[in-house]
This record gives C-alpha cells, structure tokens and sequence, in this order.
C-alpha cells in the first residue's frame, strides 16, 4: 500500500501511473486539503484509488492518517512548504518517505536540502528511507549525471542541465507547474558553480543559445536550480555547474509587468481590509496546470551537457529526453511537464517498494544505482538517449 500526498498536476500524473503499474504497488491511496479534486481523479480513475481529504501542513493530522492506513511508502506531491511536516508524519509513523521539491519556508524565496539533510540521523535510527528530488529536474537529470559517471566517465568536470519547453498552450500566460512555486523559483537570483564557490547573477540576467536536441537553437537563462545543490556535494570533483532553462519572450514581459504591479510579491497586504498574499491570488486567476494538456502542441527537451575525461582522453555527451506534450496527454492526459514530473516519481517509488534502492537515512536519489532508474525509464514513457559531442 502507498499513500500521495497532493492531487494537483502532477499528483495526477503519478497517480494515473502508480495505477498502470498496480501489481508493483497493490492498494493506492489518495489525499489533498482540495478534496473535491481527489473525487475527481477517483472517477477518471475508475476508482482504482482511495481519497482522503488532507491538511499537510497539520502534521498530527497526517500522523492520524499514516496510522489508520499504515502504508508502506508515502510519496509527497504536495507543496515544498509541507515537506518537513509530512517527514515528521513518517518518522512518527515508522513510514519511507519520498518527494519531488526540495523544501522552502513559505515566507521566504529561498529553496534548500540543508533543512532535510538535517533529518539524516533520524532517519537512519528508524531504520527508514527518504528519498528526496525523484521528478525530472531535480531527478532524472541527477540519474543521467550518475549513469554517465559510471558508464561514460572516469572524471566529470562541467555540467549543463538544460530545459527547454517549446511548447505552445494556447493561452497568453501561464506556468507548466504550480504558479505559485514556478513564479519564487525564476524570480530568484541566479546561481552557479565554479571551483567550489557559488556565483550570483541577477534573476534572468545571463542568457546562452544551445542546440535543444530534437528542437534546435533556442535561447536559455541561467538559473539557480536545486539539483545543483546535491550533485555539487556527492560529485565534488565537478569544476563548474550551470542550470539553463527556456522562456518565451511572451512569458518574460508578462512576468516583469506582474512583477512590476506587485502580483508577484509573497509578503501579505491589506484589500478591503482582509490580509492577501499577491502571488496567492495571481495563481487563482491563471489556467490550472492539469488543464493545459488537451491542446498543448510541441514537446519538452531536458538533459545534462557533460564534459570530462574517459581513459585518459577528453569526452563531451548529451544525454537527454524529449517528451512530447501530445504523448503526455495520450497516456495519463496531462502535460508534458507534469508527466515528466509524475513518471519519475513513480519511478522512484517503485525503487523503493521493490527494494531495487534500500537504504537508511536521507538520499538524493543520485547516490543510487542509476542503472535500474534507467532502464524503467523507456518502459513509462520517458525514452532517453545520449549523443557524443565535439569536445
């Protein structure tokens, strides 16, 4: 038995595939604050599924319903804010834990593994796993660099990770994830790795052109992105780190016009007398992400860029997967970058539950054996491949 936590667009994906893949996970469970979304995914499900209505926030109430279901694994597609709470619900409850975010306060913009890390110990005494980062990026992208330092490199020395959606959903602005979470994240000043320090840049402010593979040239900015965080401490040998993600130049003016009006602002203000948050209310006006994928044409792009060396000689690879949005929506009706949030983390829960990963304490989920990640990879709906590059 496994119990998610949190039925947004994501949630779904990994619901709809935890289902696909019900002889590996037997009885699944369901739980959001939004219960009226639960019921939803129960009938597009056919109710293969249990729901339950859930306030992560509230650990004692998750400990309440981790003690009456007594699942085995709880994998957390709630918000970052609540991943604390729901680790503390599983440590009370001698439950595994697993998530996709790593967590932020919710008064502050600032993501970070130091607050999990801390949990190691306590973790390692229950004799239980936490695995942290199984989406995409963080995730998979954390696998390829593994699966490429085990089987393409004896040193690594700089990494790309690239994310491109060149996509089209048909509507003037909106975010492929939760608005709220998508918004703090590009808002953020950008970071990157050199020689074991971190270098600042102001937010969007340093741009590249890459060759996206399977879509072509495309213009990229630089960002700081949590799975740099991990795979700079267990790969410390790496000389430089950069993370590089796509916008429209339609995306960008709405959001520097919603940035100058202050509906990106996360500290409350007053309207007619009642406390708002702004980005709150901004994230009830736009497009839901699980309803963009019926008509969303065009496909995602995300990889590592890898150079090193390899028996003494240089070697540089791509090593990548392209989803198209219209694959996403044929097979579970979602987007493809909720789909390509969702897969992994069952995929990731499906490491756990067949004991292909084991392990006490808290894990980012490169310190795996990328290999058996690997090959599921393909057989979910997420093919990679790897192509050499001029060094």
């Amino acid at each position: 038995m496994i119990l998610i936590i949190g039925a947004g667009a994501a949630g779904s994906v990994v619901l709809k595939k935890c289902i696909q893949n019900k002889d590996v996970f037997g009885e699944i469970h369901l739980a959001s604050r939004t219960f009226s979304k639960c019921q939803k995914l129960k009938a597009d499900v056919n109710d293969q599924c249990e729901i339950h209505e859930l306030d992560a926030d509230n650990t004692e109430d998750v400990i309440l319903l981790l003690k009456k279901l007594q699942p085995k694994l709880v994998i957390n597609m709630a918000l970052p804010y609540q991943d604390l709470s729901i680790m503390d619900a599983c440590l009370a409850t001698n439950t595994h834990y697993m998530d996709t975010a790593n967590y932020e306060p919710k008064d502050e913009a600032k993501f970070s593994y130091s607050w999990q890390w801390a949990y190691q110990e306590r973790f390692k005494k229950a004799n239980l796993l936490a695995l942290l980062g199984s989406g995409f990026d963080p995730g998979v992208t954390n696998v390829f660099l593994a699966y490429a330092k085990k089987h393409h490199f004896d040193r690594i020395d700089t990494v790309d990770i690239i994310d491109c959606n060149d996509g089209d959903h048909g509507h003037p602005f909106a975010t492929n994830f939760n608005p709220e979470i998508n918004i703090r994240e590009i808002t953020q000043e950008g970071r990157w790795y050199k020689d074991g320090e971190w270098q600042t840049t102001e937010p969007l402010s340093v741009s590249h052109s890459f060759d996206f593979p399977e879509v072509g040239e495309r213009k990229a900015y630089l960002m700081f992105h949590e799975e740099m965080e991990s795979l700079t401490k267990h790969f410390p040998e790496i000389k430089q780190m950069k993370f590089w993600m796509t916008f429209s130049d339609n995306y960008l003016t709405h959001l520097k016009v919603l940035q100058n009006v202050g509906m990106t602002g996360i500290a409350p203000v007053k309207h007619h007398g009642v406390d708002i948050v702004p980005l709150e209310f901004l994230k009830t006006l736009l497009p839901t992400p699980s309803e963009l994928g019926k008509n969303y044409t065009g496909k995602t792009s995300i990889g590592c860029i890898i150079s090193g060396m390899k028996d003494g000689q240089p070697k540089k690879i791509v090593i990548y997967n392209v989803c198209p949005h219209q694959h996403a929506y044929e097979d579970v009706g979602a987007q493809s970058v909720s789909y390509t949030t969702g897969v992994p983390a069952m995929i990731g829960a499906k490491m756990i539950v067949t004991k292909a990963w084991t392990g006490e304490g808290v894990y980012n989920i490169e310190q795996f054996d990328p290999d058996p990640f690997m090959e599921e990879l393909p057989k979910q709906g997420l093919p990679w491949k790897i192509k050499d590059l001029t060094v």
